[in-house]
């Protein structure tokens, strides 16, 4: 398990003293909305942000998980090339930010996976093709930074959420990313992903003064078959930092088939309805 080596490895750092991080999680590759999509990677584009930090699930992969999945339907390298495609997609147009990818369930699911069910595909995927799980992730390729402290050693389910609940990322000492919402507690400013909807809590701190926290809404699309999709929100966060003063602006994003960011309207097109569903009055082609 060398995954900690890849945290820092593609840093980048300036003396610049307002730096802003675009912030998402939840994507889950295949099934993420595709206005959402846009709307991302067009905010990305505008705004050039220091830091793009995907907290947590950026990966679906239902071949690992627990719900039951039709092994017709079983796409693993198409949701692989997918989470390439949008890393590709992102670094065009973001060339100079750091990318962040914090492990959550989903991206450990597959590690754990691998580790303990099939460490033999491993290794024979790392000795007869050069592959590791970095490999299958983009990060080399992208040069993405991946946050992962989670021991695989871990076997109850309430172990294992404590594990990847330390996955954590703290930027420019002010803003602390994290997949799941206990890490509110810790004293700073920050987002939290993993439950699909959006809500702010306001804290004060000595140190930072009034400030926020934020659990994000999901890049998933909202016609999830498993669960209660309808009932999710999508969105994503822009933190603006003053890295002299450790303060923090937090710009939630919410996107219906509607987003406005910097007051540039986006509005869902026809194609990007979800299939077979209806959404807001317009209908799938």
């Amino acid at each position: 398990n060398n995954r900690g080596e890849w945290a820092d490895k593609y840093v980048r750092v300036d003396a610049k003293r307002f730096k802003t991080i675009l912030g998402a999680n939840d994507i889950h590759d295949l099934d993420c909305d595709p206005f959402w999509r846009r709307v991302f990677i067009d905010t990305a584009k505008r705004v050039q942000p220091d830091v793009i930090c995907i907290n947590g699930d950026l990966l679906d992969l239902p071949e690992f998980g627990k719900y039951t999945v039709d092994p017709r339907t079983f796409n693993v390298m198409g949701r692989l090339k997918w989470v390439h495609d949008f890393f590709a997609e992102l670094r065009e147009v973001c060339p100079d930010a750091q990318f962040d990818l914090i492990e959550g369930n989903h991206e450990y699911r597959l590690v754990r996976h691998m580790a303990d069910a099939s460490p033999a595909m491993m290794s024979l995927l790392s000795d007869l093709h050069g592959m590791t799980v970095a490999d299958l992730f983009g990060l080399p390729k992208f040069e993405v930074n991946y946050t992962s402290k989670a021991d695989l050693a871990a076997y109850r389910v309430t172990d294992v959420k404590k594990e990847i609940g330390r996955n954590w990322k703290i930027y420019y000492d002010c803003v602390l990313a994290n997949h799941f919402p206990d890490a509110q507690n810790r004293g700073l400013p920050g987002w939290n992903g993993h439950h699909h909807s959006h809500w702010c809590k306001q804290f004060m701190s000595p140190t930072y003064g009034p400030y926020e926290w934020h659990q994000v809404g999901s890049g998933h699309r909202r016609d999830a078959t498993y669960c209660d999709g309808e009932k999710w929100g999508n969105g994503f966060i822009l933190w603006h930092i003053d890295a002299h003063k450790k303060m923090t602006n937090a710009e939630y994003i919410p996107v219906t088939d509607m987003a406005v960011v910097g007051g540039r309207y986006y509005h869902r097109d026809v194609a990007e309805c979800w299939h077979g569903e209806q959404f807001l009055g317009l209908k799938a082609a």
